[in-house]
């Protein structure tokens, strides 16, 4: 029975060394795994920026997973080199926005977000507005997550802002805030199911009317020809007869 139970002590022991030990084992450093899936002039200029904006106080983990996201899909390099520079570029405008409507240092989740909304067309100004009008006594990074959403999902920034806005000061918790966007009309999302993938977007271009021209009711009615079956002879029917 001895014999046993030192057995048992010995096993359970073992195992909590090895998990321990597991525990503390480091996962690979993104900066390895990004020189692993990039080609080398690119790893290094993207690097480079990733340790530009940690020197800046920018969230740089997010710069690092974005580009290891992409990388994962197979995006082309230097489209990623792209991405993550203009990012980079939107969490400095966010931060600015950010410090400038609440008069404080925002958290690095709150500039993630502000980035995030801006990408989606939401501008700097309304990003400051926010910061200015919400609670001081909460984080503004679901609000934006979900200003963004709103935005992304067809509604015009300032009324998904001012729609935020108005749960914030009636105490919405994150939660409630999160289930915004599934709580738009049919009308507000339809035809954004095709719209173009995040990489090459052109925000601006999302917006365009699905239509341009002449309607789709002009026209002689169906099976009709538009000129009666005669040839086409434009100005024709008002010449003046040949003179004799």
């Amino acid at each position: 029975m001895n014999k046993l139970r030192t057995f048992a002590l010995l096993l359970v022991a073992t195992v909590m060394v090895a998990q321990r030990s597991s525990a503390q084992t480091p996962a690979k450093d993104p900066s390895v795994r990004l020189k692993e899936v990039l080609p080398a002039d690119v790893a290094q200029r993207v690097l480079a920026r990733i340790a530009d904006a940690r020197a800046r106080q920018l969230p740089a983990a997010a710069l690092e997973n974005r580009a290891l996201k992409f990388a994962a899909k197979g995006v082309d390099p230097k489209d990623i080199e792209r991405s993550v520079n203009e990012q980079a570029q939107r969490m400095e405008s966010a931060r600015s926005a950010l410090a400038s409507g609440r008069g404080s240092k925002p958290a690095g989740d709150e500039i993630e977000a502000g980035a995030e909304a801006i990408r989606k067309g939401v501008d700097g100004a309304s990003v400051a507005l926010l910061a200015k009008s919400a609670p001081h006594d909460r984080s503004l990074a679901v609000p934006l997550f979900v200003i963004g959403s709103l935005t992304d999902r067809g509604l015009p920034s300032d009324q998904a802002l001012q729609r935020v806005l108005a749960r914030l000061n009636a105490r919405a918790s994150d939660t409630d805030l999160e289930r915004m966007p599934g709580e738009l009309p049919p009308q507000a999302v339809a035809g954004q199911a095709n719209r173009p993938a995040e990489i090459g977007r052109d925000f601006g271009q999302s917006h365009k009317p699905t239509t341009t021209g002449k309607p789709a009711t002009a026209g002689p009615p169906a099976g009709v020809p538009a000129n009666g079956g005669a040839k086409s002879n434009p100005g024709q029917s008002r010449r003046p007869p040949p003179k004799r």
